[in-house]
């Protein structure tokens, strides 16, 4: 719906023609009420009829709109400036628009946002022929980030022979520095004692640590109990991403060496605080993507039996790294991090994940994580 009430913005610049603008802005409204219903969710294609004949008549009022935008003749540049971006926004949408009505093979259409903003998305299943025609075809690309997934080429339609991938290593000393510590013993992250257990290893850690902790986790409840019961039992300020916007809160954290700040996947990646304010990083699960997200389960059910290993490990391997990536973020600092899922240390698939993370050295024993978190809370005070 947004797009339309900009683009009668747009179109009203060039055209004085208060019911043609109308018209484009009605629509909004009635896209507004057919999609809400359906916020979260994969339609079907055929879109259902209630979106289909909204886009239908979306379609002919933007069809008139361009009839009178091309008949627009005028001989001041600004004028004519004013002409062409409402031509192309105009042209851009019906492309859309077209691509959603027809049901296209290979497009998958889910509704996003909330229910006062929904928007409705159609995306392409596979990206790579778009890629390769619009980006790879036509020049070299240098694509660089501290956690490309290894399945990265295949996936934006980049053939094997036609990249060449450079790993150069990190200028930190990982192995010396940091400490990765799965709670092996903590029961299945579905079962019903998981978020106690967790409550308890946090509140260990974190006395260990003095503080310094940046606690991750995958959903807002589970931040909010996490919040909720540590707050009772130890004698640390915690701040959840609940409390401030993130310039602020991150702000707030890194100038307390004892607070400690519980968020969500928002704070996964995006956080840089160097030195003495950040010692521990807690993740409560292996941040797997949604089973029920709309493109997602789309792509899972084109790809089949292969698609747990295409596309939820290598999406869950660069969440955890790039949560990973928040500890030690220059040559001095030193940390732990510490994976609540046992399934890190247990699971069939638990090599690909932990391949895909900083080469720091392992332990499953909770002692050696805060045998290590003391000695830099000492070293840091002396």
């Amino acid at each position: 719906p947004g797009r339309f009430t900009a683009l009668s913005g747009i179109v009203r610049r060039i055209i004085d023609d208060p019911k043609l603008i109308g018209s484009i802005a009605e629509i909004a409204e009635s896209l507004r009420d057919v999609l809400t219903p359906h916020v979260g969710d994969r339609l079907s294609t055929p879109l259902p009829d209630s979106v289909q004949d909204v886009l239908a008549d979306a379609r002919l009022r933007l069809g008139r709109v361009n009839e009178v935008l091309v008949a627009i003749e005028s001989p001041v540049e600004d004028a004519r400036q004013r002409k062409l971006r409402a031509q192309t926004m105009t042209g851009r949408t019906i492309e859309q628009l077209d691509i959603a009505i027809e049901g296209r093979e290979g497009y998958v259409a889910f509704v996003s946002g909330s229910r006062e903003s929904p928007r409705l998305e159609v995306a392409p299943l596979d990206v790579g022929p778009a890629m390769t025609e619009g980006v790879w075809s036509q020049r070299t690309a240098v694509l660089t980030s501290a956690t490309i997934p290894s399945s990265l080429a295949s996936r934006v339609g980049i053939a094997p022979d036609g990249v060449t991938v450079a790993d150069v290593g990190s200028p930190f000393d990982y192995e010396s520095n940091s400490m990765l510590y799965c709670a092996m013993h903590l029961p299945n992250p579905n079962s019903e004692g998981f978020r106690a257990a967790v409550h308890d290893e946090l509140e260990a850690l974190i006395n260990a640590a003095g503080g310094r902790t940046l606690a991750l986790f995958t959903s807002w409840r589970s931040m909010d109990e996490a919040a909720e019961a540590l707050r009772e039992r130890i004698d640390l300020p915690i701040l959840t991403q609940r409390d401030l916007p993130k310039p602020a809160l991150i702000k707030a954290f890194s100038e307390s060496t004892e607070t400690c700040l519980f968020a969500t996947a928002g704070l996964f990646q995006g956080v840089d605080v160097p030195g003495q304010t950040l010692s521990l990083v807690v993740i409560d699960r292996i941040p797997f993507p949604r089973p029920d997200d709309p493109l997602l389960s789309a792509r899972r059910e084109q790809l089949g039996p292969t698609a747990f290993s295409e596309i939820d490990i290598p999406r869950a391997s660069m969440m955890l790294a790039q949560a990973c990536g928040r500890l030690i973020r220059s040559s001095t600092d030193r940390g732990v991090v510490a994976v609540m899922d046992p399934r890190l240390g247990t699971a069939r698939y638990r090599w690909d994940i932990v391949k895909a993370l900083p080469p720091m050295k392992r332990t499953r024993n909770r002692s050696d994580a805060e045998a290590f978190l003391r000695d830099i809370a000492e070293t840091t005070r002396v």
